[in-house]
């Protein structure tokens, strides 16, 4: 319809009925119909789900990759942990993805960068190694290692048994807002210029438990337990916090405006999320997603990292948490 006969149509609508399909040919949609998914809507919890993975049912998995795929075949030999959401393909939450992934000794994985910021919770590793911009720094059981976005990094391993960690990165987050990139090593980015023992790139586990300790002892148990706060502004979409959970401990039911996942460094417990009560031990990962009321409970001395896009909620104005009744 060309600008006149649509000017002279304008002007014989007498029936608000007609409007929606005069616009529809202008890809346009009137604001006041009812859509199956509205515009704006009160407060609910997140259209994903919450979600528990068991590292010990899949740890056998991850070795039978190391024998079947090897890092010529998969860049990263690693189980994308995908909410089971209808019509989701990999992320874990809303904003972010996380993933079990296995390296052999001897085995170098190589370099690359991307636009999605990541780490690495490190659950069994010993003489790892993680390559980030040209520096080698260690890798072991307990760290927490930081990839952040257009960071070159790889990593190798030079100890005798496999290493196993979980990786979280803003995928997802990425995904929706198309800022996505990724460069292959052209040759000489991934070498080795620096060796290290301490990095602003890695969190040791000897260093997490020291503090840890020290705000048991200084009393600063807050709702959620004594904390560590590893945020890091390299990662500015992604925080880091271990939080250490004695036995019988108890949290309070709440809720919050933000997506996490947790990883559960040592111990056992349960959380309620939502309506699923879920039980988790050593290396399992919980998704928890945005609004669901939660609650956790240590049957035994527990230490559980949580990964959370909380800095980017508070950074836009949306972040807020609500002890539920």
């Amino acid at each position: 319809m060309n600008q006149a006969d649509f000017h002279r149509a304008c002007e014989r609508l007498d029936r608000v009925e007609d409007l929606a399909g005069l616009i529809a040919a202008e890809n346009c949609t009137p604001g006041w119909i009812r859509r199956p998914t509205p515009l704006l809507w009160k407060q609910s919890p997140s259209v994903f789900k919450p979600a528990h993975w068991s590292y010990q049912r899949l740890r056998p998995a991850l070795l039978a990759a190391c024998r079947v795929i090897d890092t010529v075949q998969a860049e990263r030999r690693n189980f994308v942990l995908r909410n089971p959401l209808q019509g989701n393909d990999f992320a874990t939450t809303r904003t972010l993805v996380g993933a079990y992934q296995a390296i052999l000794p001897g085995e170098h994985a190589r370099s690359h960068r991307h636009a999605p910021h990541a780490l690495r919770v490190i659950l069994e590793s010993r003489g790892a190694y993680s390559v980030v911009n040209g520096v080698r720094h260690p890798m072991e059981t307990g760290d927490i290692v930081l990839t952040p976005g257009m960071h070159w990094h790889g990593h190798g391993h030079d100890g005798d048994e496999p290493a196993l960690w979980f990786d979280c990165l803003d995928v997802p987050l990425v995904h929706l807002l198309e800022p996505m990139h990724l460069e292959e090593d052209p040759g000489d980015q991934g070498l080795i210029r620096q060796r290290v023992e301490h990095s602003p790139m890695r969190m040791p586990w000897a260093e997490t438990l020291a503090r840890l300790a020290q705000a048991r002892a200084a009393a600063t148990d807050s709702w959620l337990g004594p904390c560590v706060d590893w945020s890091n502004s390299s990662l500015p979409t992604i925080s880091i916090r271990a939080h250490a959970w004695r036995s019988g401990w108890k949290s309070e039911r709440w809720s919050q405006r933000a997506n996490a996942i947790h990883v559960v460094l040592g111990g056992r417990g349960i959380s309620q999320i939502g309506d699923q009560s879920f039980e988790w031990g050593f290396g399992d990962v919980l998704a928890l997603p945005m609004g669901y009321p939660m609650a956790h409970q240590a049957l035994e001395d527990a230490t559980v990292v949580c990964l959370s896009d909380e800095p980017l909620m508070r950074w836009a104005g949306y972040y807020s948490s609500t002890r539920c009744d």
